[in-house]
């Protein structure tokens, strides 16, 4: 699935205009722990953290790649070898060879801002989810406890301002919601139970926000990235209103995912406190 209608202008730079990130200014220069390394633009498995190491170049250095997923073509400029996404053809770098960096003599290097990491090392596809249930600092600790859910990421959505943060956002005059965005196996957990866990861990029926946080940041939503994805959260929706729950949740096209501050992301497992405004309870 692609996902280019959620990224960020840099982002969007790298991966369509053929962009390049400054010199050590990523967040992947060196491997650190287990995972596997996806397609910022469509979520595809690109690298394996077995296939990283550090090569001093300033941007993350891949000596393999994991089959069909990368596609080679001769860089505009004539020299230099490009490495492109398989899937979306989304802008990736260039491949280099004979530096004698490692064994395989092989160097993808890779801009940070065209991928992104997660804590899975045999993930075969991914895909994605963005939902608002109030404050998300609560939203995000359930998720990142459920089965089959890979990564979860705070931000702000549905907004007309760029480049938002907590205090503008705070100001409720950037119409953005608080947002969780979700990474998950598709071969592990489904969209429609990702919808169903949604609705039951907040209270849909509350229009003005949720719990003790009042505002229309606070507001309950579903950020459709595909026509697929609006079937199944107004297929859900009408199953729990038939059990007499009231819904006030809105389904949106998806926006522009403006991810939050460092200090919002896994905010209650970095303090070790507890969600105040948000529970799971039982509702299919």
């Amino acid at each position: 699935m692609y996902k280019y209608e959620t990224l960020v202008p840099e982002v969007i730079n790298i991966l369509r205009e053929r962009g390049t990130e400054a010199p050590f200014s990523g967040c992947y220069q060196h491997p650190v722990d287990k995972g596997t390394y996806l397609c910022r633009g469509c979520g595809l498995p690109l690298f394996r953290l077995h296939h990283q190491f550090s090569s001093s170049c300033g941007w993350p250095s891949f000596d393999d790649e994991i089959p069909n997923a990368i596609t080679r073509r001769m860089d505009e400029d004539g020299r230099r070898v490009e490495i492109i996404c398989a899937r979306c053809q989304g802008h990736l770098g260039h491949v280099f060879e004979g530096e004698e960096h490692t064994e395989k003599n092989l160097r993808h290097c890779v801009n940070s801002l065209a991928i992104e990491k997660v804590d899975n090392e045999s993930v075969q596809d991914t895909d994605e989810a963005i939902f608002a249930a109030g404050c998300f600092w609560g939203v995000e600790h359930l998720f990142a406890e459920y089965k089959g859910v890979l990564k979860t990421e705070v931000g702000y959505s549905g907004g007309n301002y760029p480049s938002p943060n907590y205090e503008t956002v705070c100001q409720k005059k950037t119409g953005h919601y608080e947002a969780t965005r979700i990474i998950f196996d598709p071969k592990i957990i489904s969209y429609e139970e990702l919808v169903k866990f949604f609705f039951e861990i907040h209270n849909p029926g509350q229009a003005e926000g949720q719990g003790p946080d009042i505002g229309p940041q606070y507001r309950s939503a579903i950020f459709c990235l595909n026509p697929e994805q609006k079937k199944m959260a107004e297929k859900v929706i009408t199953e729990l209103k038939n059990k007499a729950h009231s819904v006030t949740t809105k389904i949106l096209d998806a926006s522009v995912f403006w991810p939050a501050e460092d200090y919002h992301q896994q905010y209650y497992k970095k303090t070790g406190h507890a969600p105040y405004c948000h529970r799971w309870t039982k509702k299919f």
